[in-house]
């Protein structure tokens, strides 16, 4: 089971033509476990997951199985979406032999799927991955929202560990009160309204600016979800860290935050990044 309470939603690298980068990726996922982060994401978040192909996912995956110390130190998670279940099933079965450790499970973007749908749609991925999974319910970027019905039926599956929750912070609590387990988690989607999201009942994070900043943002977390009062000095860090990232385009601000400290992420696929 994934066991850390924070992971960093990782970037994808690329090159200047846009082509993919899996070594580059690499690279800053070595270097966050160095700097003593022990759970990523890969190929979940950042907004540039549908703009990867399945060969291209395909690739990571094979790039991140030459990892064997990273494999075997961290929680390495896999992001698996797509518009066609047929792709995503076949990401899905991809996974299943893989020393990877879990499954972010995202929805089909625009077609916006029923319900029913996408309860079919869940119930393979995770069928056919056999990891355990984080759901993650997006309604801004996608167009779908995975209501709180279907997350407490699909909670009763042993493999879904946790929701990644980025529409509306109030049903968590709803949520809570209709799942009958302890070890189900609620990832808070990104440093925004961070405290106010765990006092709806939010327990774990997916961290976007943890990417550049890894050990303040987990220290910030822990802070905040043990109620510990931060100093003014913490705060005003803490105020300057979340500026930096985003104030702007999250994804543009973190790779150009790590591209100046010599991580090879490369720049992002257009139109994101366009500056005339």
């Amino acid at each position: 089971m994934l066991t850390e309470q924070v992971h960093i939603a990782v970037p994808t690298a690329f090159f200047k033509n846009e082509s993919l980068h899996v070594q580059g990726t690499i690279s800053h996922i070595r270097d966050l476990y160095n700097q003593g982060i022990r759970s990523v994401l890969v190929s979940g978040t950042t907004g540039e997951q549908h703009s990867l192909n399945l060969r291209e996912k395909m690739e990571l995956i094979d790039g991140l199985e030459q990892e064997e110390e990273l494999l075997h130190q961290m929680e390495i998670i896999f992001g698996v979406a797509s518009i066609r279940q047929k792709e995503a099933e076949e990401l899905a079965k991809k996974i299943r032999d893989t020393k990877l450790s879990g499954m972010m499970l995202g929805y089909p973007p625009y077609v916006i799927p029923t319900q029913e749908e996408a309860l079919v749609y869940t119930k393979r991925l995770i069928h056919l991955s056999n990891k355990p999974t984080i759901l993650y319910n997006n309604p801004k970027r996608t167009g779908f929202d995975l209501s709180e019905e279907s997350i407490i039926q699909l909670s009763k599956i042993g493999l879904v560990i946790g929701l990644k929750e980025a529409g509306h912070m109030e049903k968590v609590k709803h949520i809570r009160k209709g799942i009958n387990r302890n070890d189900f988690h609620f990832y808070a989607g990104g440093e925004v309204d961070l405290a106010e999201k765990i006092t709806h009942g939010f327990d774990r994070l997916s961290s976007i600016a943890g990417n550049v900043y890894p050990v303040e943002i987990s220290q910030w977390f822990q802070k905040l979800y043990l109620n510990q009062v931060l100093t003014e000095q913490e705060r005003e860090s803490i105020e300057d860290m979340m500026e930096d990232v985003y104030q702007g385009n999250a994804i543009v601000n973190l790779k150009k935050i790590l591209n100046q400290k010599g991580t090879p992420i490369g720049i992002c696929r257009s139109p994101i990044g366009n500056t005339q």
